[in-house]
């Protein structure tokens, strides 16, 4: 994937430091995130993916597994759509794509970051019931966290 798509997985992860921090310079080095998606697609394929829509890649989709306070959570890197398909409940198709991926990992809850100035992507998160847990990082983002039942009648939108 990466090969083919290198140019597509930058621009979208780098798009979204501009949208949540205003520039790119918090990125680092293109190699070494070229690098660790490939080490994280190799230990969870089916949480990282370029999501295509008739011809057009239009997100990215970063979901892995990791020890955080001595438990393993999900933890989202990424959920990025392209500005033209945000607001249309596209996101929420790859929350639920995520909720599941971590259901299958059978962990209680998932974690991500976000950029206070991202008032959309804190929004969102809260409507989907994510609740903020504490700021990291002197401030310039929020770790908010999502719980899991794993009574599937009940994780079903």
């Amino acid at each position: 994937m990466l090969m083919k798509h290198q140019a597509k997985v930058i621009a979208f992860r780098k798009d979204s430091f501009r949208v949540s921090f205003g520039d790119t310079s918090g990125f680092g080095d293109e190699e070494d995130y070229l690098r660790w998606l490939e080490e994280k697609k190799h230990a969870f394929p089916a949480g990282f993916m370029l999501v295509r829509e008739n011809d057009a890649y239009i997100g990215q989709l970063e979901l892995s597994i990791k020890e955080y306070n001595g438990e393993s959570i999900g933890y989202i890197h990424l959920l990025y759509l392209v500005p033209e398909k945000r607001g249309q409940g596209k996101g929420l198709e790859l929350y639920q794509y995520a909720k599941q991926f971590f259901l299958q990992y059978k962990v209680a809850s998932y974690d991500l970051r976000v950029s206070p100035s991202n008032t959309a992507a804190v929004n969102f998160y809260r409507k989907i019931g994510m609740d903020p847990i504490k700021t990291e990082f002197d401030g310039k983002v929020i770790r908010m966290r999502g719980m899991l039942s794993h009574d599937r009648d009940t994780d079903l939108v």
